[in-house]
């Protein structure tokens, strides 16, 4: 079990940092152009950056899984069943986020020839198709962070208590807060929020599993 929790683990920090290099590549804008009711901050993204993101966040979310596995077995021994709900949810939502980021490429290539006729009703048929699609994402991290808060606030599991502070969605608040507070910094991380906050929490997870025997 130890060993399965390790790899399970590191799985999962590998996705976070293949997923979050694959979204940098193809969302960062130095500009801070983001919004969710445009996309003028795919502009100025070249197709070679695109195309090198779209890999690395497509067969980086493979990954994630096996991160939500890892989560599950640090879960289990309070509540199996629960956990075993957490690593089903957190699955879901991360084999649906990948159909997501593996959109983004193509979307940076219809905004950049806007001007041509019918993109724009392209446009908006991969709002309806795609971005829909982001909210399971987001809905599935926060399920699983309210179950990581309440198991672990209640004992029992592998983590320590305080590891409900660090839970995905308030690490991702976090990071727009950084955004708001400290642009020049926020900038860089706020189009990976979701995946900083893996990111943070699989390596803090994995730092707990020093005292699982």
């Amino acid at each position: 079990m130890p060993n399965t929790i390790l790899i399970t683990g590191l799985l999962g920090l590998l996705a976070s940092i293949l997923v979050g290099a694959g979204e940098y590549l193809l969302h960062y804008d130095s500009l801070s152009r983001f919004s969710a009711q445009s996309y003028d901050f795919l502009l100025d993204i070249s197709a070679n950056r695109t195309t090198l993101g779209h890999f690395l966040g497509v067969f980086g979310a493979t990954l994630y899984p096996f991160g939500c596995y890892h989560i599950y077995l640090m879960l289990k021994p309070a509540n199996s069943r629960l956990a075993f709900a957490t690593f089903l949810i957190g699955s879901f939502g991360f084999i649906v986020g990948a159909v997501w980021i593996g959109s983004r490429a193509s979307i940076s290539a219809l905004v950049q020839y806007q001007e041509l006729a019918h993109v724009q009703e392209l446009i908006a048929l991969y709002q309806l198709r795609y971005e829909t699609l982001l909210w399971v994402i987001r809905i599935t991290t926060l399920f699983i962070s309210v179950i990581i808060v309440v198991m672990s606030i209640k004992g029992n599991t592998h983590y320590p208590r305080w590891i409900g502070l660090f839970n995905p969605i308030l690490i991702i608040i976090a990071c727009f807060i950084v955004f708001l507070l400290a642009p020049a910094i926020g900038k860089h991380i706020m189009p990976i929020a979701l995946n900083v906050a893996f990111l943070v929490f699989f390596s803090l997870s994995l730092l707990s599993k020093r005292d699982v025997n």
